[in-house]
C-alpha cells in the first residue's frame, strides 16, 4: 500500500519551509514589537467550548468541526480557529489578575473539514493575536494597522482592508429583526440552509456563500443604520484612528465573520489576485465572549491570518520562495583531497560555534559541490585543497558577487567577525522588516505634527 497524506493537508518540505519560518517570524517580531507575548494551548478542547462560543448556527460547527470521544467518552474537538482556546486559557488561569490589559499572540495548526482547494485546507495555520481587557476604539484602529504591518513585510503589497461594525447586544436585536422582515419577504427564494438561519440566526444568513442568497442580500439596509449611539461612535472613533494611522480602508455592511461572537468592529483583508472572496486573514471585537465563557466583564479584541494564503499571497506579488535572496551568512566548506577533507571536517565544527556552515560529505569532484551549494542558497563557498591545507589558509568564493580571495585562519575570523554576522542580521526577521518597512521611518516621522 502506498500511503499519501490525507486529503486538505500537506508536507511542507524544504525549501518552502524556510519561507513559512521566515513569515512567522517576521510576524512574531512585529507582534512583540507591539508587546504581545506567546501564548500555545492545546490543538484540541472539549467540544462544548466551540459549541458556546463559535455558535451552534455557524458552518464550522454543523458542518466543518472534527469532533471525537476519547476512551472515557468525553466529547473533544480539533481546535478550528484560535480565539476560543486562548480566552479559554485567560480564564481558567485567571490572567486578568497580574494584568488587566494583557496583549497574546499565537501561531499554530488548526482543523476544519472544508473542500480542498487553492490555499484552503482541512489542516491550515494560523498567525493570531488577542488584546484583552480595553473597549478604546484606538485598540481596534491599532490592531487592524498591526496587521496591515505584518502583511506588508510578508511581501504583500496589493492589500484591501474592509471594516464593518456589528454593534452590541442591542444594535444586533434590532438588526435581526430588520432581516427577518427583509428576508422573510423572499423566503421561498432563500437555500434549505437559510431558511433554518432565518429562523436561529438570521445574521447568519449574510454569510452565505450561495450565489442566489448573496444576490438576495446584496440589498439589505446596511447595519450601521440600526447601531445604538454608543456603537455608532465606537465605529466612528475607529474609522478617525484608521485615518491617523494612515490606513486605507472600505466599508463592508455585508462583512459578519463566520463566527458567532463578534460584537461592533469586525475587518477583513484581501489580496487583489486571489478573489473579493478569500480572506488573507480578519477579526474583530468580542466583548462578552470572557463573560460567556466564565470570566469576569471584559472587552477583547483580535485577529487572525491563514498563513497559507499570505503565503499564497506573497507569492503572487512575486515574493515566493525562488525570489528570496542568498542567505549571505551560510558558509558552503568543500575540499578535495583525503588530508584536507579531515581538515574541513574540524574547520566545520570550530565555524559552527559563530556560523551557519554545511560540509560536503561524499568527496565529489570540486564541480558537484558548487553545485550543491548554489542548490542550498549558500552566499559563499569555502575552499581547502592541498596547498591551501600546506600554507594554512582558505580560498573563499562570493556566490553573489563572484569575487574571489584567500584568507589565513585569523583572516578568517575577522571575514566572520565583520561581513558573515553582518549579513546575518540583515537577513534576520528584524534585517527583513527593516528593508522592506524601514524605509518608511524618515518619511513617517518627517509627517508627525505634535
Amino acid at each position: 500500500m502506498k500511503y499519501r497524506v490525507p486529503r486538505g493537508t500537506q508536507d511542507i518540505l524544504p525549501p518552502e519551509s524556510s519561507v513559512w519560518r521566515g513569515v512567522e517570524e517576521v510576524a512574531r517580531v512585529l507582534l512583540e514589537r507591539f508587546g504581545y507575548s506567546e501564548i500555545r494551548t492545546p490543538v484540541f478542547e472539549m467540544k462544548d467550548l466551540f459549541l458556546r462560543t463559535v455558535g451552534e448556527e455557524t458552518d464550522i460547527v454543523q458542518k466543518e468541526m472534527y469532533t471525537f470521544a476519547d476512551r472515557k467518552g468525553r466529547e473533544l474537538a480539533l481546535r478550528p480557529e484560535g480565539t476560543a482556546p486562548v480566552i479559554r486559557s485567560y480564564v481558567e488561569n485567571s490572567l486578568w489578575k497580574d494584568n488587566r490589559f494583557l496583549k497574546l499572540y499565537y501561531m499554530g495548526p488548526m482543523f476544519r473539514y472544508d473542500r480542498p482547494q487553492k490555499g484552503r485546507y482541512r489542516q491550515f495555520h494560523q498567525i493570531g493575536a488577542e488584546a484583552v481587557g480595553s473597549l478604546s476604539p484606538a485598540v481596534d484602529a491599532e490592531v487592524i494597522a498591526m496587521v496591515e504591518m505584518i502583511l506588508r513585510a510578508a511581501g504583500i503589497r496589493r492589500l484591501t482592508v474592509r471594516i464593518n461594525s456589528l454593534g452590541e447586544a442591542e444594535s444586533r436585536a434590532n438588526y435581526t429583526s430588520a432581516l427577518k422582515d427583509y428576508f422573510g419577504a423572499v423566503r421561498d427564494r432563500l437555500c434549505s440552509d437559510c431558511n433554518t438561519r432565518l429562523e436561529r440566526n438570521p445574521m447568519r444568513l449574510l454569510d452565505c456563500k450561495v450565489p442566489s442568497c448573496r444576490e438576495l442580500a446584496a440589498d439589505i439596509p446596511p447595519i450601521e443604520d440600526y447601531l445604538s449611539p454608543e456603537s455608532s461612535e465606537h465605529y466612528a472613533q475607529v474609522q478617525e484612528k484608521l485615518a491617523q494611522l494612515g490606513v486605507n480602508y472600505e466599508k463592508d455592511k455585508h462583512m459578519v465573520r463566520g463566527l458567532d461572537y463578534y460584537t461592533r468592529t469586525t475587518f477583513e483583508f484581501y489580496h487583489g489576485e486571489l478573489g473579493g472572496s478569500v480572506a488573507l486573514g480578519g477579526g474583530g471585537r468580542y466583548d462578552s465572549l470572557v463573560e460567556e465563557i466564565g470570566g469576569p466583564d471584559t472587552p477583547a479584541i483580535g485577529f487572525s491570518l491563514g498563513t497559507e494564503r499570505v503565503l499564497l499571497a506573497a507569492e503572487r506579488d512575486r515574493q515566493s520562495a525562488r525570489d528570496v535572496p542568498r542567505d549571505r551568512s551560510m558558509i558552503y566548506l568543500a575540499w578535495i583531497g583525503e588530508k584536507a577533507g579531515e581538515a574541513a571536517f574540524r574547520l566545520a565544527a570550530a565555524l559552527r560555534l559563530a556560523v551557519r556552515v554545511e560540509l560536503e560529505l561524499e568527496s565529489r569532484s570540486l564541480k558537484a559541490q558548487f553545485r550543491q551549494a548554489d542548490k542550498l542558497g549558500a552566499g559563499y563557498v569555502m575552499i581547502i585543497g592541498e596547498r591551501e591545507l600546506a600554507e594554512g589558509k582558505v580560498q573563499l568564493k562570493d556566490l553573489t558577487s563572484g569575487g574571489q580571495r584567500e584568507l589565513t585562519l585569523a583572516g578568517l575570523a575577522e571575514f566572520i567577525e565583520q561581513e558573515i554576522k553582518s549579513h546575518r542580521m540583515d537577513e534576520s526577521p528584524h534585517g527583513r522588516i527593516d528593508r522592506i518597512l524601514g524605509g518608511q521611518l524618515d518619511e513617517a516621522l518627517a509627517s508627525l505634527q505634535f
